[in-house]
């Protein structure tokens, strides 16, 4: 709020303000789609597989992201309202553990991103030996690995969030991993080309192959959707801790609240991916909704 009110003095950029009716409308549709994908995984037995318990990491990062951004509306609320006020030790320890929730949400994003595409190079290269190297106890293990180091790793960036040798780090590891996520991505799709040259005289290879680059083309839409809606954000966490009084700086960080709906717009948008990419998905979530009416 105080680089907002020093913004205005050295910039002519008005705030740009989203309603709270939009972050609550917003944040609650993604919450209910993510926790679909949740219980449609659970009660379809087919669905059982490590590529889907990967998806669900992403479907519960999406669903902190929202949670996140509707608490802190709330907070921001009752902070209006008079009940809790902006430096008391009970509201800093509250903000302590929404800031975790949010780096939580981000970095459970992108290890599941990470996750998700070093399972479909291993369908996709390595498919008579898939069941043997990712079973489904392994992929457990990944997550409960992924989760353990998140968890951790949030606690701590939150509670020294001030230091810059906490937000370089933490600033930094979205651009590795994305980086990462891409090369895996342009390695697999040129690998791709000659490896279905290779099997294209088995007569299964065909439909296998075309099946597994389909789940590609989607984990990379989830990619593009993911920086798209991720990046606006730590670009305004950069630039608030390094250049907060310049100009330009504070014009941009002027789209704050826009930059925060797009995150919980990710989470909105990665369940209809799933369902459009996925026919398995469809058909249980049609299932579902027979049974309820």
């Amino acid at each position: 709020e105080n680089i907002s009110d020093f913004s205005l003095n050295i910039t002519d950029c008005n705030q740009v303000v989203v309603p709270e009716e939009v972050f609550f409308t917003v944040a609650a549709a993604g919450i209910l789609e993510n926790l679909l994908i949740l219980i449609a995984v659970v009660r379809n037995k087919n669905l059982h597989l490590p590529m889907y318990f990967f998806i669900c990491s992403l479907a519960i990062s999406d669903m902190l992201g929202s949670l996140y951004k509707t608490l802190e509306n709330i907070f921001i609320i009752l902070c209006k309202m008079g009940y809790l006020t902006r430096h008391g030790d009970f509201e800093k320890k509250l903000d302590d553990a929404m800031d975790s929730m949010f780096i939580l949400s981000l970095l459970g994003s992108i290890f599941s991103l990470l996750a998700i595409a070093a399972d479909r190079y291993i369908t996709i290269f390595y498919a008579l030996r898939y069941h043997n190297i990712m079973t489904l106890r392994r992929a457990l293990v990944i997550l409960a690995i992924i989760w353990t180091f998140c968890a951790g790793s949030s606690i701590a960036i939150a509670l020294f969030s001030y230091e810059a040798a906490t937000v370089i780090p933490f600033t930094t590891l979205f651009p590795l991993m994305m980086i990462f996520i891409l090369c895996l991505y342009v390695h697999m799709f040129l690998l791709a080309r000659s490896h279905a040259k290779k099997i294209a005289s088995l007569p299964t290879s065909t439909v296998h192959h075309r099946t597994n680059m389909k789940g590609a083309i989607t984990l990379t839409i989830f990619l593009g959707v993911f920086l798209c809606c991720w990046a606006p954000f730590v670009l305004h966490i950069l630039l608030a801790r390094f250049c907060p009084h310049n100009p330009y700086c504070a014009c941009y960080m002027s789209i704050f609240h826009v930059n925060g709906t797009l995150i919980m717009c990710n989470a909105i948008i990665d369940p209809m991916i799933f369902a459009f990419r996925s026919p398995e998905l469809r058909s249980t979530f049609k299932k579902m909704f027979y049974c309820y009416r």
